[in-house]
């Protein structure tokens, strides 16, 4: 029963000691030497292309990212699981992106840049944690864990979704009908939806507008989320203060791009974080164990939500 990666080389080959290492018995191969088709059961992959479809006895496809939104479903056949990572590695990377991005927009690192371009020495007045109001939208395992490390800052947290949620010392809102609300305490939004239909083009005009002014935006969801152009009216009327993103629409940026030019906007390279092997292995071995055992495995999607 082989297993199969196909995605970043380098880190396959960081997966591939972690299999050798915890499951010696355990056939692991990487993309393209897949050895035989017949033999792969299950597949770790970014983006698997026609593998999902060409290989006559797969059982399981693993996406190695958090969210699923790079495959196309519709090329995985319908009786196949889809599996997103949940790991601890994901999860830690985040939370310290998202941590710095908040304080950054909290301790005025923006105004602070701008006046050092300036040579200008000029104090601002410290504003507490507790007086900035934090918004999450997306309460799935980033969404919590975010709120969760932000509220030993003393902010003021609160988070969206779709469905009900309840987080200890959080204000947690759900539905459409709460979304307004949900906006109009929040002085930095930070995004982590995943990428669906009802998702893509979510952070527009409307929803700038909703934010108290002077809000600012952290977004590390996905690029297509997020109106640009919109974004770029609400910063140049100072109704959004700031903002930190790290995912855009498309990827790479193109160097003419106009939020390479604004300099209340940082951009990173989808760099918030990442899939660690040495966790990931983990995860993925004790979804190998609850498949083959009839248990519900971690991260496995609903088709008909996208996630």
């Amino acid at each position: 029963m082989t297993v199969l990666y196909k995605a970043d080389p380098v880190r396959g080959a960081i997966w591939a000691e972690r299999f050798a290492q915890l499951a010696p018995d355990t056939p692991f191969r990487v993309w393209p030497d897949i050895g035989d088709p017949a033999a792969v059961r299950y597949l770790i992959a970014w983006q698997p292309d026609d593998l999902a479809i060409t290989l006559p006895n797969l059982e399981v496809v693993f996406s190695v990212g958090a969210g699923v939104d790079q495959l196309d479903l519709a090329r995985i056949p319908a009786h196949l699981p889809v599996v997103r990572m949940i790991e601890p590695g994901i999860v830690e990377g985040m939370v310290e992106y998202v941590t710095e991005a908040v304080l950054a927009i909290h301790r005025d690192l923006f105004d602070y840049a701008l006046q050092q371009q300036a040579r200008v020495w000029k104090p601002m007045p410290l504003r507490p944690a507790a007086a900035r109001r934090v918004g999450v939208l997306g309460l799935g395992m980033l969404g919590t864990a975010v709120p969760e490390r932000l509220r030993l800052f003393g902010f003021a947290c609160a988070g969206w979704s779709r469905s009900p949620r309840a987080i200890p010392g959080v204000e947690c809102f759900a539905g459409e009908g709460a979304l307004d609300a949900f906006l109009a305490r929040t002085d930095v939004l930070i995004c982590l939806l995943p990428l669906t239909d009802a998702t893509r083009g979510l952070l527009d005009r409307r929803i700038f507008a909703m934010l108290p002014r002077g809000a600012s935006l952290v977004h590390v969801g996905r690029g297509p989320q997020l109106v640009t152009a919109d974004l770029l009216d609400a910063l140049n009327r100072g109704q959004i203060h700031s903002a930190v993103i790290d995912v855009t629409d498309p990827e790479p940026l193109p160097a003419d791009h106009p939020l390479w030019g604004q300099p209340r906007v940082r951009i990173t390279p989808h760099i918030a974080s990442a899939t660690r092997a040495d966790t990931a292995v983990d995860v993925v071995l004790e979804n190998l164990r609850r498949h083959r055992a009839g248990e519900p495995m971690i991260g496995e999607i609903d088709r008909a939500r996208g996630y």
